[in-house]
């Protein structure tokens, strides 16, 4: 099973180019963040035609994620599961597919230190991990994936001097990830890839992909029973050429029966 998380960065304007990569690549189970679309607006159909049943959770044209997939779509839970305070934005949506718990998710990007919203990031990470408490449990297979917002080490960035005093490397933001490792999850990407400067994201301005000043901040943080079946993992980092790409490059991991 082919698993794939990609922030798409406004599905409206990426539809084509999101349905060549799913034509060439034939993930199985895809969760997308970004989406920028209400529910109505969602293009299951499309999908549908490519044998994907989906979910989304949408509020018009900011955030937005979706679960697609050809194994199975059960159980969907929009936002944070249990009885704590609700999220104001479209950021989780929670399924099961081929037996797997996965989860698509798009973490605030804090903004900056001081801003409300860094405030909201912390938040809604610990959020996250009562979602997880609530909603499943380490043991079983469970995969959360998709835009963190968070480079999970120096050497996850094109220059960590740049996240000196900024969000998305902060003391903080690697805690509230340390703290999901420790409820069990395991970022399978590093379990093949030990190498710096691999990166899933390069800012639009100044030729930052051509010129390799990225971050690796999307994330397939799996459960210890979905690394033991992991067979491969990379970054499509062709999905980030050519044509009005997104800003994100697809991250996927195989997995054996």
């Amino acid at each position: 099973m082919r698993i794939v998380t990609w922030n798409v960065n406004s599905l409206r304007a990426r539809q084509e180019r999101v349905e060549e990569w799913l034509d060439d690549v034939e993930p199985d189970v895809v969760l997308l963040q970004e989406t920028k679309l209400a529910d109505d607006a969602f293009g299951a159909l499309a999908f549908e035609s490519r044998g994907y049943a989906s979910a989304h959770h949408g509020q018009g044209q900011w955030n937005g994620v979706a679960i697609l997939s050809r194994v199975g779509l059960d159980d969907v839970v929009a936002g944070f599961a249990g009885d704590g305070d609700p999220d104001p934005d479209a950021r989780l949506a929670t399924a099961t597919c081929g037996g797997v718990r996965v989860s698509s998710v798009y973490v605030p990007n804090g903004r900056s230190l001081d801003d409300d919203h860094y405030t909201y990031k912390l938040w809604w990470l610990g959020r996250l991990l009562e979602h997880l408490d609530v909603d499943t449990s380490s043991d079983g297979q469970v995969v959360v994936g998709g835009d963190f917002n968070i480079a999970p080490d120096d050497r996850d960035v094109w220059d960590p001097d740049v996240l000196v005093g900024a969000t998305h490397g902060s003391p903080a933001e690697r805690d509230r990830l340390a703290e999901l490792e420790s409820w069990g999850l395991i970022d399978v990407f590093r379990e093949f890839h030990d190498a710096d400067r691999v990166f899933s994201w390069w800012d639009y301005r100044r030729g930052d992909f051509h010129q390799g000043r990225g971050m690796r901040i999307d994330l397939l943080m799996c459960s210890a029973s979905v690394v033991e079946r992991a067979r491969w993992s990379a970054i499509d980092r062709n999905a980030r050429k050519g044509k009005q790409p997104s800003d994100h490059a697809p991250v996927l991991v195989d997995l054996a029966d």
